[in-house]
């Protein structure tokens, strides 16, 4: 039997000249402790190197998506088999059996990326090994690539990352299972495979010597069979750390459809708003204007034009205001010189991003409950202004205004402000408000602000 190497121990204080008590002899591990050691080190080292490389995103979007192409690859046998090939260096160099990993890593690439993938990890893992004269290394560690990657051919893929070395605690109940129903159970597949690469491991091992093929030799049965429960979990303890990240990544999509589905609901509701609106205008004009009403009709064609060709739910500053103006010239032909437009704009803020429809319903909520009912008429004035990191947007009116009363409901008792505060709400969070401000007799001011947001992926959610 294989005598483990052992530690060196250093000297402790009691030895030293200026101790006078007795002499007391060092402490070194056993060889089950030194194994077990060991062991929980490999298992340690595995799981550091899984959390190390999932942090970077290329290596993250290659274990997301299944097809892989050979870039992609390379890319991921590289990234784990250069670390793999420094631990069998420093097992020969300096003596430390838990680093070497060649078993384990070679499996895991040929199960998560293939046969080839997983033999080009074997492959550079056994370089220094042959280097030191263990002909053993290559076919082995090869080999293990290709069981890995052959497993990975054969069973369903989503039964790969539910790898779980838990599928002993009710191994009756799948055995049975698997006789009736006259199935493969994977899982337990999938565990017997790096177990059984270990027997072989020992048998070569113990047949060769270890200066063929390296190999740990448990002293008792107990520790033999911990040993293959430590190599499950070296294979297993990655792919939990790696599905957990494809797990973090298919629930950030989630977010993002469910998000994307709102801001359409959102929008939607906001169409049928503006349009019953304007037909119920243009059915008041019919009568007694014919000729603007046919004016009006052409306008609403335009815009409605305008929002069937642009399905995006974010259009720049500069497409917003355009479609707020058609809808103005909508609601000018109705009122005639009692409806006055002003716009300040900062050519600056221009190519912003901003939600569709965004501007619109403010616009109106003036016009109806602003200045319809005043006499004279009045003025909506629009006002953009570009701010450091943002747009800040006003919409004025000098109509009849609010009290407070009325101020504190009118989120809830209209469509136009409530979907408005909604959409800013879900899009930007607390980084965009609906502000309103009003007073009885002199007007009504609404106001928001649009950050500098908007990534390409939000953009065309």
């Amino acid at each position: 039997m294989r005598t483990p190497r052992r530690p060196s121990a250093s000297v402790p204080e009691a030895e030293s000249p200026a101790y006078n008590g007795p002499p007391v002899e060092p402490r070194f591990l056993t060889a089950q402790q030194f194994l077990i050691t060991t062991l929980v080190f490999k298992i340690a080292i595995m799981a550091l190197l899984a959390t190390m490389l999932v942090r970077y995103r290329r290596f993250r979007h290659i274990l997301i998506f299944e097809r892989r192409g050979i870039l992609d690859r390379g890319i991921l046998a590289f990234s784990l088999g250069i670390p793999l090939i420094a631990g069998v260096a420093a097992r020969i160099l300096l003596r430390y059996d838990a680093a070497d990993l060649s078993l384990e890593g070679s499996f895991l690439v040929g199960l998560i990326a293939g046969p080839y993938a997983g033999a080009m990890v074997g492959a550079l893992t056994a370089v220094p090994a042959m280097i030191a004269s263990e002909w053993g290394a290559l076919p082995f560690a090869v080999g293990c690539g290709f069981a890995g990657g052959g497993l990975r051919e054969l069973c369903p893929k989503e039964a790969i990352w539910h790898f779980s070395p838990f599928v002993f605690s009710a191994l009756p109940r799948r055995i049975w299972t698997m006789a009736r129903r006259f199935q493969v159970d994977w899982q337990f597949v999938l565990v017997l495979a790096p177990i059984a690469l270990e027997l072989v491991r020992q048998a070569v091992g113990t047949r060769f010597h270890e200066n063929r093929l390296f190999y740990l030799d448990a002293p008792s049965p107990w520790l033999f069979a911990l040993m293959l429960v430590a190599t499950v979990l070296c294979v297993a303890t990655p792919i939990k750390i790696w599905n957990n990240a494809r797990i973090e990544h298919r629930l950030h999509e989630q977010e993002n459809l469910l998000l994307a589905a709102k801001i359409a609901a959102l929008a939607s509701q906001i169409n049928p708003h503006f349009l019953f609106n304007t037909l119920t205008s243009i059915s008041s004009l019919i009568r007694s204007q014919p000729e603007t009403a046919r004016m009006v009709v052409h306008r609403l064609s335009a815009l409605l034009r305008r929002r069937l060709r642009d399905p995006n739910h974010f259009v720049s500053l500069r497409e917003e205001i355009e479609a707020v103006d058609e809808y103005l010239d909508i609601e000018q032909i109705r009122f005639g010189p009692q409806l006055r437009v002003r716009k300040q704009i900062d050519q600056r803020a221009l190519d912003v991003l901003v939600p569709s429809m965004i501007l619109q319903p403010l616009v109106e909520n003036c016009i109806k409950h602003g200045l319809s009912r005043k006499v004279g008429g009045g003025t909506v004035t629009l006002r953009v202004e570009r701010l450091a990191d943002a747009a800040a947007v006003e919409v004025v009116d000098d109509g009849l205004g609010m009290s407070e009363e009325r101020l504190e409901t009118a989120f809830n008792d209209g469509i136009g402000l409530s979907n408005v505060s909604e959409r800013l709400r879900v899009i930007y969070g607390a980084r965009s408000t609906l502000r309103l401000a009003s007073t009885i007799g002199r007007g009504t001011t609404v106001r928001f602000e649009i950050p500098d947001i908007v990534t390409e992926e939000r953009a065309s959610a």
